[in-house]
């Protein structure tokens, strides 16, 4: 009989080689191949069937009320996970260090806790007496939620048995070390058997448990993508160092919609709901200026009303400088390339700035017709009115083409005042009442629309 040849294994990503290399050829990590025993054959017989312990049943018995959400007390997280925490799901929130996730989940248990319940606060990173300080900081203390410093999942287990909570945070699952299964901790191999062993016991004792998720450089969650597949729900926590303002935002969804947003704003003492965001991406000036077009942005499910804002300047340099922010820099010079084509827009010799307001990122092509109107504004020192917003996509033959849910945008630009919409000619939804329409088929007549052209499509919408 032939000899088993050894297998050799990355402790890291598991990736299998037929000998022993210094450093892994899949996730180029040094000195993480060991030799490990070879995996037994299968059998090549069918598997012989097992009596199952319970009966499967008609999906028509089955109670549609056993996975009632339950409410955490924060109806931006609430809105994100649809209505609330089932009990016995598996979430998943990852983000950057230092964007506020513990933050946010310190305030989730102290909602819970506030409803009568029982919390675990599960910490790898820090010290219990750490946990307390930020606690204490954010006015997030309260008697039922416990604290735990532990990093071996089978103490975790032994202090779900003693305290019976119905939410468990896990901060964070990088940190946790599974005893009996090999690799290193954070690895692939650990970060598989914690999720499963986690999600296991969620399933059998209906307790929630929201695992706290490291990403990598690119912005993906760290470790295996089988992580994503055995949880419930995936959310990201977004957010930009330079501004307050963060963001829930939906990856996967079991129990709810995938594509919802929660707005937060980070203060010093603490994360509190952004319910209107609307309002931090618009600035009032005390007079219109040129250069400054208002936008409705679908951001998931959600309208935000922003603003952009564009400059451009003569230059005498060779390669005039274009600088973007807020905004996908490929389709601000797409949208450069056909101004210059079909609105006369010269913009070899120009400095082109062009940004939106608060930190607002903007990259669905329903932001063109903004863009060009910033542009086309800035190059004519013409100001656009401060209570016209315009929504469309531009072609590259100057026309402008429909986008989705223009009924939702038009709505949420009514809502914060705004008098006069540009849009694009052919959208069938039906509008509300009460704001003035435009409908435009190309750039022309959409500056004119925004100018008070008569020449334009004008549809007065009745009061």
């Amino acid at each position: 009989m032939a000899k088993a040849k050894s297998i050799f294994r990355c402790s890291g990503c598991g990736h299998q080689v037929p000998k022993w290399i210094g450093r892994c050829p899949d996730c180029g990590e040094w000195g993480t191949i060991s030799e490990s025993a070879p995996a037994a054959v299968a059998a090549r017989a069918g598997t012989t069937s097992v009596a199952p312990s319970s009966p499967a049943v008609r999906i028509t018995t089955v109670r549609a009320d056993a996975a009632t959400a339950t409410p955490t007390g924060i109806a931006e997280f609430d809105r994100v996970l649809g209505r609330g925490v089932v009990p016995g799901s598996v979430i998943l929130l990852a983000g950057e260090p230092g964007v506020g996730k513990s933050t946010l989940l310190l305030e989730t248990v102290k909602q819970w806790a506030a409803q009568g319940k029982t919390a675990l606060y599960v910490t790898g990173e820090e010290s219990a007496g750490q946990v307390r300080l930020r606690a204490e900081r954010t006015d997030a203390v309260h008697e039922n939620i416990f604290l735990a410093a532990e990093t071996d999942l089978a103490t975790v287990l032994g202090h779900v048995e003693q305290v019976s909570p119905t939410l468990m945070i896990v901060d964070s699952v990088q940190t946790m070390v599974a005893t009996g299964t090999d690799g290193v901790t954070g690895g692939v191999t650990q970060i598989r058997a914690v999720t499963t062993a986690l999600v296991s016991l969620a399933k059998t004792s209906e307790i929630a448990i929201i695992l706290v998720g490291h990403v990598t450089k690119d912005g993906n969650v760290a470790g295996p993508r089988s992580l994503e597949h055995l949880v419930d729900v995936v959310l990201a926590f977004e957010g930009d160092r330079h501004s307050s303002l963060r963001m829930v935002r939906g990856i996967k969804n079991r129990f709810g919609p995938s594509d919802e947003v929660g707005c937060f704003e980070q203060r010093s003492d603490g994360i509190y709901e952004v319910s209107d965001p609307s309002g931090i991406f618009l600035h009032q000036h005390e007079s219109e200026v040129a250069g400054s077009a208002a936008l409705v942005a679908m951001d998931g499910r959600r309208a935000m009303v922003g603003q952009i804002q564009a400059l451009l300047n003569d230059t005498q340099m060779t390669s005039p400088r274009r600088a973007v922010s807020g905004l996908d820099s490929s389709r601000v010079a797409m949208m450069l390339a056909v101004a210059e084509k079909h609105a006369g827009i010269t913009a070899s010799k120009k400095e082109v700035y062009a940004s939106t307001v608060g930190g607002m990122k903007v990259t669905e092509p329903a932001a063109d017709l903004a863009i060009f109107l910033a542009l086309y504004s800035s190059h004519k020192d013409v100001p656009i009115p401060s209570s016209t917003v315009a929504i469309g996509e531009l072609g590259l033959a100057g026309e402008v083409r429909r986008v989705s849910s223009i009924s939702r945008r038009v709505a949420e630009a009514k809502r914060l005042g705004f008098q006069h919409a540009i849009i694009p000619a052919g959208s069938d939804e039906e509008l509300p009442k009460g704001i003035r329409i435009s409908r435009v088929n190309n750039l022309l007549e959409a500056y004119q629309a925004a100018r008070g052209s008569s020449r334009s499509n004008v549809i007065q919408a009745p009061f």
